[in-house]
């Protein structure tokens, strides 16, 4: 037995925060991602092995099976947080890993770890792949969160996300504006924990539901307007409630104070990568100040 699954990595256009109250938000899913592949053995273990970008080993983890009692690394963070997924698994498929003999997995990311493009998501939709069980219902036994980024891992085109009275409300969209070529991503540098984020945005104090409204309405505006002015208004609105709400200044006020262009946080405010709105001679801006990890549209977005 040889299976291999992939998930896409992920970015979140606009709804960030917002979009845990029910706000519809842009979802673009990234040409980056993450495999994991399976082979079949007979030492009664589960061998997990985790890989990066450059393919060098930064994970590894045995586990007895059917058990899932673990036998290397007991004492290890990210081994108890895969421990617990392969057992949420059985939660949710209680037929999941009870004949095999034994398991060696390996999973490889095709980005760096720290960029924030959902080195979990990737993990828990391609295991949940493999476990035939909800990836939405596995996420929310383990990491929580929206779920716009599983939606992402399972799609190759530009979505709309929306948590229902139901559950995940996915529409694919056509967002594909003439003025891409106008969009670059600049990484700052350093990984923002969105769960920590999500505490401090759970704690505030606000009218949820004029936010999850306006939100979805620069959603809707963002996808049809034509003219790069008109999305870059609507950045700039986005930016202004949202740090009214986490009482946080936007990240140009703050870092870029004098730039031309729009800036826009994606996800968690503080880290991972900016939505930035300029030619590629901007681009020199960033570098300057330390930011050398630019991309343009085309090399992020799955589809361009």
């Amino acid at each position: 037995m040889q299976h291999e699954f992939y998930s896409n990595g992920k970015l979140l256009i606009s709804g960030e925060y917002a979009i845990l109250d029910g706000a519809k938000g842009l979802a673009l899913p990234t040409k980056y991602g993450q495999s994991l592949q399976l082979k079949a053995t007979d030492t009664g273990l589960l061998h997990w092995k985790s890989f990066n970008a450059n393919g060098k080993q930064w994970f590894e983890s045995q586990f007895d099976l059917p058990s899932l009692e673990v036998v290397l690394n007991q004492a290890d963070q990210t081994t108890e947080m895969l421990q617990q997924i392969l057992r949420s698994c059985k939660v949710l498929n209680p037929d999941f890993l009870t004949s095999e003999k034994g398991l060696s997995i390996e999973t490889h990311l095709t980005f760096p770890k720290d960029w924030g493009l959902g080195t979990s998501s990737t993990l828990i939709n391609s295991i949940a792949n493999w476990a035939k069980v909800d990836a939405y219902k596995l996420l929310g036994l383990t990491f929580g969160g929206s779920g716009y980024d599983i939606a992402c891992a399972q799609h190759n085109q530009p979505l709309n996300y929306k948590l229902g009275p139901d559950g995940p409300e996915v529409e694919l969209v056509d967002f594909n504006p003439v003025f891409k070529d106008q969009f670059f991503f600049v990484y700052l540098n350093q990984k923002r924990n969105s769960r920590e984020a999500i505490v401090k945005y759970r704690n505030t104090k606000t009218n949820k539901s004029h936010l999850v409204e306006t939100i979805a309405s620069i959603t809707s505006q963002m996808i049809t307007c034509s003219q790069l002015s008109e999305f870059e208004e609507l950045m700039t609105v986005h930016e202004e409630l949202l740090s009214k709400v986490l009482a946080e200044p936007t990240v140009k006020s703050q870092l870029f104070g004098d730039y031309p262009g729009e800036i826009k946080s994606l996800g968690a405010w503080g880290g991972d990568f900016v939505l930035v709105t300029g030619p590629e001679t901007y681009h020199d801006y960033f570098r300057n100040k330390g930011y050398s990890t630019i991309l343009r549209y085309s090399e992020m977005i799955l589809g361009q």
